[in-house]
């Protein structure tokens, strides 16, 4: 059975293993790939996110970070980043995080989320969150280097809560 909980220290290689292979591949993230353990862990664990993973028979499969998408005024919209361990990929890991993570962030008070830069090529998230009723209000033309298609458009995507 999939839970998701709020990450503890003891996840940090958990969710090593799984920010690793999704960073050396360059093709969801603007995150460089060779950036190393230590700066990874940093970025996703950062003390501005609240942090999350998926567990499935006590293995952690999938990770989540939520936060606010801006400071002041825009502090009322969250944010979040979300990866998948790789032999867990399309069998709903990601689906329930992103259910999760938009109740947690309607408890905490947010009253919308935005996806600032998803990748045009990643067409299983783009989906996923339509699916979730979320919009892409923006068009980012090139503004993603794919390591083997090039330059392609990220989007923006934001749904009410």
């Amino acid at each position: 059975m999939l839970t998701i909980r709020a990450a503890r220290s003891n996840d940090a290689e958990a969710i090593w293993a799984i920010l690793e292979p999704v960073i050396r591949a360059g093709d969801t993230y603007t995150l460089s790939r060779d950036m190393g353990r230590e700066e990874a862990l940093a970025y996703w664990l950062s003390t501005g996110h609240e942090v999350f993973v998926a567990e499935e028979d006590g293995e952690v499969i999938g990770t989540y970070y939520i936060r606010p998408n801006q400071s002041g005024g825009g502090s009322h919209v969250a944010n979040c980043g979300y990866m998948t361990a790789a032999a867990a990929t399309g069998q709903g890991v990601a689906r329930a995080m992103c259910t999760h993570s938009l109740d947690h962030a309607r408890a905490r008070g947010f009253r919308a989320m935005q996806f600032n830069f998803v990748v045009s090529t990643n067409e299983r998230a783009v989906r996923l969150w339509e699916s979730l009723g979320f919009d892409v209000v923006g068009r980012l033309p090139k503004a993603f280097l794919h390591p083997t298609v090039g330059y392609i458009d990220a989007y923006v995507m934001y749904g009410l809560l």
